[in-house]
């Protein structure tokens, strides 16, 4: 009998089994694939490999600028593809120890709910065993969306691609069609772009990057349509015939645009399905698990984190939500709330945002400030980004002077949007970030160098 039971080993069900290990409490976690889960294996990490080896291909072609000079840059794809995988490997094995110093029981099967024993504890199967346990955490996390749209059938259609099947290449296509323009779609157009292939983006929306900031996300998009990525907005895709997508413009005209390989990106939905979740009558809204602010579902001894919720998508979320779940559990009184929950796009160059945008403030009806600094502002920015352009935008609430929301476009954001991170969590005002000193010379100068602009 095991305190817990985790269905998943992503990012919520590995850290939650680490913790509640290391708590004392007597953990399994169950994973049908490969520890780490689609962050790890699939997406996140994989991803941010290839985009990295990208980047260095960027900057050896424009070394000149620095005073470099680079001659015969060439890239192999096979080779980048090959060091994907060895680092995601390396990663799927780190998580592995980290189970067996928490003492962890890992089962690599596919796991099946059964209900309660007579004793109320919960039934689990999974590879011919059954186990049972005080509390279940469920951290199945969500897989690729595919829309009703006639045409794309994965097994039909070679040319269709998720991210799995376009990571998974050893060679690149010579052209790409990105059907959707969110956070995904622009990363895999950032990577191809950068290594030469002809990119088109189909998006429904008037402006990529959905929720993210509309002004920064008009920006990153003008820097990559210089660079030649070609972005179709405001349509609607009717269907794919072949290597051929068809869809129908702002204007009511139907067009059509070719790609060796058609990526479909338009969203991920919660799994839920064949998990036995109607045997303990765990309740699902609009497809996915329905949780409160302590990550509880409506049964007793039930919990859910990462995607399945629906809520927050993304994989340090997930791990938050893990840590919620484990506090209670320990005794800890914690509660789940994602007013600082910080979102990323690793194009070339990079955008980071937390807290409201200025859309977001607006809908509240949050009367609010909002101060905006190029990072041409940062000596560090100019001295590292050759031509680079970027901005910082600071949201404050305009009656407590409160920071309430950060976005930025330049690199290295991704690595310095925690700072606000910090700030927002902590409801931090403009006067009490004044004291707070930041090492000269950085590009996070410009949090700061913002707000007192």
């Amino acid at each position: 009998m095991f305190d817990i039971a985790i269905i998943g080993g992503g990012p919520g069900g590995y850290v939650a089994a680490e913790k509640a290990g290391k708590n004392g409490l007597k953990a399994i976690l169950f994973e049908k694939k490969d520890l780490g889960g689609v962050c790890l294996n699939e997406g996140c990490i994989p991803t941010k490999t290839m985009l990295y080896s990208a980047k260095l291909y960027d900057h050896a072609r424009g070394s000149e600028k620095y005073g470099v000079r680079a001659e015969g840059v060439e890239l192999d794809y096979k080779k980048m593809a090959d060091r994907k995988t060895k680092v995601i490997r390396k990663l799927v094995a780190g998580v592995g120890l980290k189970m067996k110093n928490a003492g962890v029981q890992v089962v690599k099967a596919e796991a099946l709910i059964e209900g309660r024993s007579e004793e109320g504890l919960i039934r689990i199967s999974a590879a011919g065993e059954t186990y049972e346990a005080k509390n279940l955490l469920l951290c199945t996390g969500s897989e690729t969306f595919i829309p009703p749209i006639p045409g794309i059938n994965l097994l039909e259609n070679d040319a269709i691609v998720t991210n799995r099947e376009l990571l998974a290449m050893k060679e690149s296509p010579s052209s790409l069609v990105i059907i959707g323009g969110g956070v995904i779609g622009m990363e895999f157009a950032s990577l191809y772009n950068s290594l030469g292939v002809e990119v088109h983006v189909i998006e429904m929306l008037p402006e990529i990057l959905g929720a993210l900031d509309k002004e920064i996300s008009a920006m990153l998009r003008a820097r990559y349509a210089k660079k030649g990525v070609h972005f179709h907005l405001s349509c609607r895709v009717t269907g794919v015939e072949g290597h051929k997508v068809v869809f129908v413009d702002s204007d009511g005209v139907e067009q059509a645009v070719d790609g060796d390989k058609i990526l479909v990106s338009v969203g991920r939905r919660p799994v839920t399905q064949g998990l036995g979740l109607e045997n303990l009558g765990v309740e699902l809204e609009r497809g996915a698990v329905k949780v409160d602010n302590r990550m509880r579902t409506n049964v007793d001894g039930v919990y859910a984190a990462g995607d399945i919720t629906g809520f927050s998508l993304l994989a340090h979320t997930a791990s938050r939500e893990a840590e919620v779940v484990i506090n209670n559990l320990c005794g800890h009184d914690d509660t789940m709330h994602y007013d600082a929950i910080p979102g990323i796009v690793y194009t070339n160059p990079e955008v980071a945002g937390v807290g409201l945008t200025e859309e977001e403030a607006q809908k509240r009806g949050i009367e609010y400030v909002c101060q905006k600094l190029p990072m041409a502002y940062s000596g560090r920015f100019v001295a590292e980004n050759e031509g680079g352009e970027g901005v910082c935008k600071v949201i404050t609430d305009k009656a407590s002077g409160r920071v309430v929301g950060v976005h930025m476009l330049g690199n290295p954001c991704s690595e310095i949007i925690s700072s606000a991170c910090i700030a927002i969590e902590q409801g931090m005002t403009a006067s009490q970030l004044e004291r707070v000193v930041f090492p000269h010379p950085t590009v996070a100068e410009i949090f700061k160098e913002t707000i007192f602009s």
